[in-house]
C-alpha cells in the first residue's frame, strides 16, 4: 500500500511514526511533500521515507493520500491536486472544521473521502481520533482507515454531525489539560515544591487518573468520590473549584471550540 502525505508537520510525523512502528507500511511505501524544505529533510532523515517538492508527484504515487495541512491552506492545496487525483485514491483529511461536503465540493468530482480528527498525544502513541467517511468509501476502506489511525492511539468511527464535538473533546482539549497541569504545578511551587518536580507530580496525576477512567470503566464521578474522604483535604479543594464554576467553565470552553469548528 502506497501512502502519500501532503504536509509533514507534527501530526503527520506522529502518524508516520505510528504506522512504521506498527509495521502497517515500510518507509519505502510512504512519500511526503511539504512547503518547507527543512520539514522534508527532517522526515526523510528521521523516518527514511521518500520526499518530494511537488504535491502532484505525491498524489501520482499514492493509493492512500493523507491531507495533513492546516485548514486555512487546504483549499489552495486541493486546487493544485484535484486534476491529478485518481478515482480509486482513498483521501484522508485531518483538517479541523472542513466538512465532507466542503471537501467534496472543493475537489469538484466524486472522490473516496475519509475525514479524521486526531490530536497531539499521537506524538507519543496516545492519540484519540474520530473518523467518518463519505458514501464512496467501502467498509474495507473504512476499516483500513481506522487501522491507520489506531497505529498511534485510539480511533472510533463517528457520524459527521459529531465531528465538531470530537474537535472540542479530544482535538483541542490537550491544550486545556496542559493549562490544568501548569496551574497545578504553579500551586505546588507556591507551596514550596521545586518546579521540575511539580510538573512531574501534576502530569503523572493527570496521566494516572485518565488511565483509571479508561481501565476501570468506572464513572468519573464515582472515582472522584473515592478520593474525597469525609472532612478531608480533597473535598475542601473540590468545594472551591465548584464555587469558582470549574465544571461550567470547562463546558463553556468546549462549547466555544465546537462553535468555532462549525464556522471554519
Amino acid at each position: 500500500m502506497k501512502i502519500g502525505f501532503i504536509g509533514l508537520g507534527n501530526m503527520a510525523s506522529a502518524m508516520i511514526g505510528g504506522m512504521l512502528q506498527k509495521e502497517i507500511v515500510k518507509p519505502k511505501d510512504i512519500t511526503g511533500s511539504d512547503a518547507s524544505a527543512a520539514m522534508r529533510e527532517k522526515a526523510a532523515e528521521v523516518y527514511g521515507i521518500l520526499t518530494k517538492e511537488s504535491n502532484e508527484e505525491v498524489v501520482a504515487e499514492a493509493e492512500v493520500l493523507i491531507l495533513a495541512v492546516k485548514p486555512q491552506f487546504l483549499g489552495d492545496v486541493i486546487d493544485g491536486i484535484r486534476d491529478v487525483i485518481k478515482p480509486e485514491t482513498l483521501i484522508i483529511s485531518i483538517a479541523a472544521g472542513k466538512t465532507i461536503t466542503w471537501l467534496e465540493n472543493s475537489f469538484g468530482k466524486e472522490i473516496k473521502l475519509v475525514r479524521c480528527m486526531p490530536n497531539t498525544p499521537a506524538l507519543v502513541g496516545e492519540g484519540c481520533t474520530g473518523v467518518c467517511v463519505n458514501a464512496q468509501v467501502s467498509e474495507e476502506e473504512k476499516a483500513f482507515s481506522v487501522k491507520l489511525m489506531e497505529s498511534f492511539g485510539k480511533a472510533s468511527v463517528v457520524t459527521e454531525n459529531l465531528m465538531d464535538a470530537v474537535v472540542a473533546v479530544s482535538g483541542s482539549s490537550p491544550a486545556y489539560v496542559f493549562m490544568f497541569i501548569e496551574a497545578m504545578a504553579d500551586a505546588a511551587v507556591d507551596a514550596g515544591m521545586p518546579r521540575a518536580q511539580a510538573y512531574e507530580f501534576a502530569a503523572q496525576a493527570v496521566y494516572g487518573s485518565a488511565k483509571l477512567v479508561l481501565e476501570t470503566g468506572k464513572h468519573p464521578g464515582e472515582l472522584k468520590d473515592m478520593v474525597c474522604s469525609p472532612a478531608g483535604t480533597t473535598i475542601a479543594g473540590v468545594r472551591v473549584l465548584e464555587e469558582k464554576g470549574f465544571r461550567g467553565t470547562v463546558m463553556d470552553g468546549l462549547a466555544a471550540c465546537v462553535e468555532k469548528s462549525k464556522n471554519m
